[in-house]
């Protein structure tokens, strides 16, 4: 389980971002609500202030959305920041591993960018952007 997965103490200077108010449904599916969720975490991050993050009422959470949402924050923001900054609530124990898993994934492919753009361009030859 992930470290992010509990709450930090909410002071004057933390910001609690309810996911399912932002993108306005409970489905947290489309990569472009995934970008508005990490656009406030961002901005917060900025202003040197903590978020709790509450997927409250969400439903059908996909990888997509955690990538853009969360594992964005890791090629823009450090490691601890994060990790002491962040932390994410009312979320279910499968869809918890998911925000593992594109934290991982973001991690590696910022290692490496060139080799996964590499694949995917083999995979999916000239419809690849």
């Amino acid at each position: 389980m992930n470290s992010l997965i509990y709450s930090h103490p909410q002071t004057e200077n933390t910001v609690k971002i309810v996911v399912t108010e932002v993108i306005g449904d409970n489905l947290c599916i489309a990569s472009d609500d995934g970008q508005k969720v990490y656009e406030l975490i961002a901005t917060a991050f900025k202003e040197g202030k903590n978020v709790i993050l509450s997927f409250k009422n969400g439903e059908d959470i996909t990888p997509a959305f955690l990538s853009d949402a969360i594992g964005h924050l890791y090629a823009t923001f450090p490691e601890e920041q994060i990790q002491t900054s962040l932390s994410v609530i009312d979320i279910d124990t499968d869809d918890a591993d998911m925000i593992d898993d594109a934290i991982y994934w973001t991690k590696q492919y910022l290692k490496d960018p060139q080799r996964f753009e590499a694949a995917a361009r083999e995979a999916f030859g000239d419809y690849y952007e």
